[in-house]
C-alpha cells in the first residue's frame, strides 16, 4: 500500500473527546490571535489556548475565510504571516534538560484572499533552534512535529522564507515528554515526526489528549488492504515505558486475512538523498490461547522472529538511523510455519533524524542575552540563535566559535538602541565579552563593577549619552594585581627557572651515562665496527629517542627461560615465547645469522615501532644490542594474529573502521612512507574472500580474483563468486563489490595507478556506510534496550 497517501489525509479536524483540565505545563498557542481573545478553552480537549504575541516579535495577524473557518476548531481559524524578513521566530520557554515535543500547525483557509491556489506552490523551511528541521511543502492543512531535548531556558522554532511565498503559521504546541520516552533523543540528536498512525477501525480520525497524556496526534490509518482485517478489543492494554502508546491506540489492531497471508506496508519517499528514518512498531495480542508468530523485516534487513505478547504493548524498532538508497521502504510480517494465527500490528511510528550539525551559541550566552533583550525590550533581529546560522545571526552581536561547534559572544553593539534605565548585570554574565557599546541611549547609574571582572584582558566599553561625546570609548583594565601576588609571581620567576636548570643538568648526567652504555654494547656488534661516523651517530639518535626498554641478553635468556619455547620463525629469525618478571607476556625476535635483514631493518624496524600506537597493532615493548646478539622484544598476540582471524572467520565489517583509521595514522607521521598500498590491497583480498594469497595449483590471490569477475564484469551478482563463501550472502552486494573494486586498484602492477591511501579510505567509508545501513534495516525489540 502507499502509506504516503496518509499525508494528503492530515486534515486537522479536531477529535471529539471529553473536556478535561490540561496539564499545567501544557503551552499552547493560537498564532494571529488577538491578545483580548487569549486563555479561552477548548471546548473538545479542554485545553487552554493563549496568544501568540508574548513569544514572537514580528509578523501579521489574519483570519481564515469564514467558508474555511465553519470546518475549523477554533484554534486553527487565524495565522499569523511573515511577510518581512527571512527569518522569523517563536521563543518557547523551556526547562534546560528537559524533553518536549513540539507541534505546529498549518492551515492556510485562504487568509490572504488570493484562493486555494495561492498554498499549491508555498515552500518554506523550519528550523529548530540553529538546526534545519523540515521544509514545509504546500501547507493548506499540514502538522510538524519534533522531539527534542531543550538545551536552554528557550527554545526557538523558526520559519525561514525561501523565496516561494509568505511563511505562516497557525498552531504552535509545547508538550513536556518523560525523561524516558524516546530514548534516542538526546541533547546532540532531535527528531522529526514522519508518520505516526493507529491501524484498525476506530471512531475518531486523531486520537490525542486525553487519551495519550503527552497529546501526541495519532492519525487513524485510512486505507483498507483487502489482505487485512480489523481486529480489536475493550480490555486494558499496558502501555510500555518507552514509548507509552496510549491503551485507545493498542486495542485496535489489523491482521492478515489467512494464516498463510503476509502484511506487507510499503511506500516511496522521494526526498532528493533520502532521509535517515527511525521505525518502530507497535503490537500487542488481544488472546492467549494460541501461538502468533510471525518474522518482521524491513527492506532487506534480516528477519525478526516475533511473538506479541497478550494485552501489553510490546515494539520492534530498526538497530539505528537508515536510509534506503532508492527511496524505496517494505515493512514485512511473514507467518512462521508453527504459528496458528496470522500476522497482526497495531499502530507504527517513524521518524527522521534531525542533525545537529550547525554551531550554536554557549547555552549560558543564549540565555545571558536573552535576559538583555527581555528586560530592555529589544526588537530589532533578536529571534533564534544569535550566532547561527550566521547570515541569521543578531544584529550588533559578534561571535567566535570555540570548540565542539560551541560559539561564544565576544561583542556587542547596543548604540543608538533606545536603551533606558540601569545598566544591567546581566551583561556581566557575558563572560566571553570582550567589546561593549552602550552609548547613545537613555541609561544611568554606575558601571557594575563586575564587569571589568569577570574579563581577564583588556575590555573595550563605551558608554556615554551625551551628544558628541557619544563615541568615546574607556579602555577598563583587568584588574590590578595585590602586592602578595606580585611577591608570588617574583619568588615564582626565580625558583621555577633555578629547579627546572638544575633538573636539566641531573638529567644530563644520566642521559650520558644511558648513551654510553648503549655505545659500548653497539661497538662490540660486527656489523657496527666499521660503519662510518655519520651513519652510527644516526643510529644512536635513534636510540637515544625510543623510551622502550633496552634488554640485555643474560635477560632475555632469563625471560624465555633459555629460548625454550620456539612460537614462531621470519625473515628476522626465530621468535621465542617469553614473560617478563611482572608476569608480562612477550614474543623475543632473535635476529640469526642467516636472515637477510641486516642492522640497518633492525634500526628501521625499532624507530617505526616507536611511532605507531594503535590498539590493533603490535607494539615494541623493548629490543637487545649487545656484542653479538640482536633483539626485538614485542607483546605477545595472546588470540593470534590477523593471518590467524583471517582464517578463522571473516573479519570485514570489523577491519573496515580500522582501515579508516588507517589514514590518520599515515597522514601524522605516525607511519612512513613503508606503508605498502600494495600489500594493503593484498589484506582486503584475503578479507573479501577469506583465502590464503597463495593456493597451490590456482595462483595468486589477485589473479584468482581478476578471473572471476572476468566471466561477467557488468554482472554484480558474479562478485558473490568472489566473496568468501562462508558469510552466506549475509551483506550488502555494493559494498562488497567497493572493497574488492578497491583491492584490486591497490594491487594494480604499475605502481603509479595504485591510489594513494587518501583515496583508499574513502571507498572503505563508503562501503562501510553501506553495510551499517544494511545492518541498521534490520529489526530487534526496543523494550529495555534502548532503540
Amino acid at each position: 500500500m502507499a502509506l504516503l497517501a496518509l499525508f494528503a489525509a492530515f486534515l486537522l479536524t479536531a477529535a471529539h473527546q471529553a473536556v478535561g483540565e490540561a496539564p499545567a505545563d501544557f503551552l499552547s498557542i493560537d498564532c494571529g490571535l488577538e491578545a483580548n481573545y487569549s486563555g479561552y478553552r477548548d471546548a473538545n480537549t479542554g485545553i487552554v489556548y493563549v496568544s501568540d504575541g508574548p513569544y514572537v516579535d514580528s509578523g501579521e495577524n489574519h483570519r481564515i475565510s469564514d467558508e474555511k473557518a465553519k470546518t475549523r476548531s477554533t484554534n486553527l481559524q487565524t495565522v499569523r504571516s511573515f511577510p518581512s524578513g527571512v527569518r522569523n521566530c517563536y521563543t518557547l520557554p523551556t526547562r534546560t534538560g528537559t524533553k518536549y515535543l513540539v507541534r505546529l500547525s498549518f492551515v492556510y483557509g485562504n487568509y490572504d484572499g488570493k484562493g486555494d491556489g495561492s498554498s499549491s506552490t508555498l515552500r518554506f523551511d523550519l528550523h529548530l533552534g540553529p538546526q534545519f528541521w523540515t521544509t514545509v511543502d504546500r501547507p493548506s492543512d499540514h502538522v510538524d512535529e519534533a522531539v527534542f531535548v531543550a538545551w536552554a531556558s528557550w527554545a526557538p522554532v523558526c520559519l525561514i522564507n525561501t523565496g516561494s511565498g509568505t511563511p505562516f503559521m497557525s498552531t504552535v504546541e509545547l508538550r513536556p515528554l518523560g525523561d524516558a520516552l524516546y530514548p534516542t533523543v538526546m541533547a546532540n540528536q532531535s527528531m522529526s515526526r514522519y508518520v505516526r498512525c493507529s491501524l484498525g477501525e476506530t471512531k475518531k480520525f486523531i486520537t490525542r489528549y486525553p487519551d495519550d497524556p503527552y497529546d501526541r496526534y495519532w492519525w487513524q490509518m485510512w486505507y483498507s488492504d483487502p489482505t487485512w482485517k480489523n481486529i480489536s478489543t475493550v480490555s486494558t492494554v499496558k502501555p510500555d515505558s518507552i514509548f507509552a502508546v496510549p491503551s485507545a491506540v493498542m486495542q485496535t489492531a489489523v491482521e492478515a486475512i489467512s494464516n498463510d497471508t503476509t502484511i506487507n506496508i510499503t511506500w516511496v519517499d522521494k526526498t532528493p538523498g533520502g532521509r535517515n528514518i527511525k521505525l518502530l512498531l507497535h503490537f500487542a495480542d488481544f488472546q492467549n490461547s494460541r501461538l502468533r508468530q510471525f518474522n518482521a523485516s524491513l527492506n532487506d534487513g534480516q528477519p525478526f522472529q516475533y511473538s506479541p505478547p497478550y494485552l501489553a504493548a510490546d515494539a520492534l524498532s530498526n538497530t539505528g538511523w537508515w536510509t534506503a538508497s532508492d527511496g524505496h521502504y517494505s515493512i514485512r510480517l511473514v507467518p512462521t510455519a508453527a504459528s496458528k494465527l496470522p500476522p497482526m500490528i497495531n499502530a507504527l511510528e517513524m521518524y527522521t533524524l534531525i542533525s545537529h550539525d550547525s554551531p550554536a551559541t554557549l547555552p549560558a550566552d543564549f540565555e545571558s542575552i536573552m535576559a538583555i533583550k527581555l528586560e530592555y525590550g529589544i526588537k530589532k533581529n533578536w529571534m533564534g540563535d544569535p550566532c547561527f546560522p550566521v547570515k541569521f545571526a543578531w544584529e550588533g552581536v559578534k561571535c567566535r566559535t570555540a570548540s565542539n561547534n560551541i560559539s561564544r559572544i565576544i561583542s556587542l553593539d547596543l548604540s543608538n538602541s533606545n536603551l533606558s534605565g540601569v545598566i544591567s548585570n546581566n551583561f556581566t554574565l557575558l563572560t566571553a565579552l570582550e567589546y561593549l557599546n552602550l552609548s547613545c541611549n537613555q541609561l544611568k547609574g554606575p558601571i557594575p563593577d563586575s564587569l571589568q571582572k569577570n574579563n581577564t584582558g583588556s575590555f573595550n566599553f563605551s558608554f556615554d549619552s551625551d551628544g558628541y561625546m557619544c563615541n568615546k570609548t574607556i579602555i577598563v583594565p583587568s584588574p590590578p594585581v595585590n602586592q602578595r601576588n606580585k611577591r608570588a609571581i617574583i619568588a615564582i620567576s626565580v625558583v621555577v627557572p633555578v629547579t627546572v636548570i638544575a633538573a636539566l643538568v641531573v638529567a644530563f648526567f644520566i642521559w650520558r651515562q644511558k648513551t654510553r652504555t648503549s655505545c659500548m654494547y653497539a661497538l662490540h656488534h660486527p656489523e657496527l665496527e666499521n660503519i662510518p661516523a655519520e651513519r652510527s651517530k644516526s643510529r644512536g639518535d635513534v636510540l637515544q629517542k625510543v623510551e622502550n626498554r633496552q634488554f640485555s641478553f643474560n635477560e632475555l635468556e632469563k625471560f624465555t627461560n633459555k629460548f625454550e619455547r620456539l612460537i614462531g620463525q621470519g625473515g628476522f629469525g626465530p621468535v621465542y615465547y617469553g614473560r617478563l618478571e611482572d608476569n608480562i607476556e612477550v614474543a623475543v625476535k632473535m635476529h640469526s645469522e642467516s636472515s637477510s635483514h641486516g642492522i640497518d631493518e633492525f634500526f628501521t624496524e625499532v624507530q617505526n615501532l616507536t611511532k605507531v600506537h594503535h590498539k590493533n597493532l603490535v607494539s615494541l615493548v623493548g629490543y637487545c644490542l649487545e656484542k653479538d646478539h640482536l633483539a626485538l622484544v614485542y607483546e605477545y598476540m595472546v588470540q593470534g594474529s590477523l593471518f590467524d582471524h583471517l582464517r578463522e572467520s571473516n573479519y570485514l565489517m570489523k577491519f573496515l573502521p580500522c582501515s579508516c583509521k588507517f589514514y590518520r595514522y599515515y597522514r601524522t607521521g605516525r607511519l612512513t612512507e613503508s606503508s605498502d598500498v600494495y600489500s594493503f590491497g593484498i589484506v582486503l583480498l584475503e578479507i573479501a574472500t577469506g583465502e590464503s594469497p597463495i593456493l597451490p595449483g590456482q595462483g595468486h590471490i589477485v589473479q584468482r580474483v581478476k578471473e572471476r569477475i572476468a566471466i561477467d564484469p557488468s554482472d554484480i551478482r558474479h562478485h558473490r563468486l568472489v566473496s568468501d563463501k562462508r558469510l552466506k550472502g549475509a551483506y550488502d552486494i555494493i559494498s562488497m563489490l567497493k572493497v574488492v573494486n578497491t583491492a584490486l586498484l591497490c594491487t594494480a602492477d604499475v605502481a603509479a595507478e595504485r591510489p594513494t591511501m587518501a583515496s583508499v579510505v574513502l571507498k572503505l567509508k563508503e562501503s562501510l556506510a553501506l553495510e551499517e545501513a544494511r545492518e541498521n534495516s534490520g529489526l530487534r525489540k526496543s523494550i529495555g534496550t534502548g532503540w
